[in-house]
């Protein structure tokens, strides 16, 4: 489910919002606003098509988890999902062809590092 936008990354350009399945974000004056987290499918196209690695998106799709956004940012969660599917400025790069096969690693670091948020 998504958890946070960090918002010193976010540059407020929508992609998150207009990509959306389920309408779960709402553009407004400054970062998007996450408005209807409980209608989140959990599908990660706000991740994968946010250009400034802004989104963290919890692999948990039942329930929020508590996240704290410095142990996320200094984690290296974000953009890791764009990586491992070589998009965008990654196409190029031969170590990031698409690895989708490694997302359950991504899914078990995220599930570590909400255990110590709550710790």
């Amino acid at each position: 489910m998504i958890e946070v936008i960090v918002e010193d990354r976010c540059a407020n350009c929508n992609a998150c919002v207009a990509v959306c399945p389920t309408n779960v974000l709402d553009a407004g004056p400054g970062i998007p606003a996450i408005a209807r987290k409980d209608d989140c499918q959990t599908c990660f196209m706000c991740e994968l098509y946010c250009p400034y690695d802004a989104i963290y998106v919890a692999p948990d799709c039942e329930r929020t988890v508590e996240t704290d956004v410095s142990l996320i940012v200094q984690s290296g969660l974000l953009g890791e999902f764009r990586r491992l599917h070589g998009w965008d400025e990654w196409a190029g790069d031969p170590r990031y062809t698409n690895e989708h096969w490694q997302m359950e690693r991504v899914f078990l670091r995220a599930r570590e590092l909400a255990q110590k948020s709550t710790a």
